[in-house]
């Protein structure tokens, strides 16, 4: 986190974000305007744990195979030969997924969830650490595709970068007129130290109480008036292995209420469909969230150190 804290400005909290998403095998949707970094972001990533990049730039006439590869016929063999796509990178940046069709969107969904992707009925493994960090544009709406609920429910998080502070501004101006500091950046972790981190992870205790909090905090989005659809039971499994990387992050072998309550706006509100009624009261998922957290009893729960 310090490493990409060199080159990425003021953005810890969407840093701390990323790492977790990392520990936990999720991805991230980011979706904010233009210029504020999340190329940056995703290309320190995969500089600082050592892994392939590859940076998608989604478009309209964007087609499946030119994400997955595709097998082309060897003369000279007289066999197929199987050109491998862009998606066959460890750490993805997905460029305004939105403005692509809902085929070319759907191509995603295997290697998201199984890390492996299908063409010609073969399967291809894909190197770990595997991230898609993909990004959409919330104010330009023409000519895009929304994205289907089962690819929404893929993304561990979604999050907003925001623009930096005045200070934070003059620094990005500054690092602008000295672009070898990026192309200096060093990796710091492995891939076989993020392995043994997830191991970590993994060993986290978490009291039967916070589990059974958890899945009330899940189920109670499904039984909200305002919600048309409400959480998955992957979102129950993301936010639960997502608070335990928290609780890692923050040096801790124990989860505590808290964890959960600091990362379930990430978690849950891009996986919230409103009813009808509900936006045109102006009602947004942050609300009913925010509404959950006060309606669900929080357990009581000792410190183990």
């Amino acid at each position: 986190m310090k490493n990409m804290e060199t080159v990425v400005v003021g953005k810890q909290e969407a840093i701390e974000k990323i790492v977790i998403a990392l520990l936990c095998r999720g991805h991230i949707l980011i979706e904010d305007v233009p210029g504020v970094g999340k190329t940056t972001l995703a290309q320190a990533l995969a500089r600082s744990i050592d892994c392939s990049f590859s940076r998608i730039q989604f478009t309209p006439d964007l087609i499946p195979s030119d994400l997955l590869g595709v097998s082309i016929y060897n003369q000279k063999e007289g066999v197929f030969q199987f050109i491998k796509g862009p998606i066959h990178s460890q750490i993805i940046l997905a460029d305004e997924i939105n403005r692509t069709s809902p085929k070319t969107q759907s191509s995603l969904l295997e290697v998201m969830q199984e890390q492996q992707i299908t063409v010609d009925g073969t399967t291809y493994k894909i190197s770990d650490p595997f991230m898609v960090i993909a990004t959409q544009n919330p104010i330009e709406y023409e000519g895009t595709f929304p994205l289907p609920e089962a690819q929404l429910d893929r993304f561990l998080f979604k999050i907003t970068l925001g623009y930096p502070s005045l200070q934070e501004e003059i620094k990005v101006i500054q690092r602008k007129q000295d672009p070898e500091k990026f192309h200096q950046l060093e990796p710091v972790v492995s891939p076989i130290e993020i392995s043994a981190a997830r191991e970590a992870v993994e060993g986290i205790y978490v009291d039967g109480s916070i589990e059974e909090y958890i899945v009330k905090l899940i189920r109670a989005t499904r039984e909200d008036e305002h919600i048309l659809l409400g959480a998955s039971p992957r979102a129950a499994a993301g936010l639960y292995h997502a608070a335990k990387a928290y609780a890692y992050i923050k040096k801790r072998s124990y989860l505590l209420p808290d964890d959960v309550k600091n990362i379930i706006y990430s978690a849950l509100t891009h996986r919230l469909i409103m009813t009808p009624e509900a936006k045109f009261k102006g009602y947004k998922s942050i609300d009913v969230i925010e509404s959950i957290i006060k309606k669900v009893n929080v357990p009581l729960v000792r410190s183990y150190e």
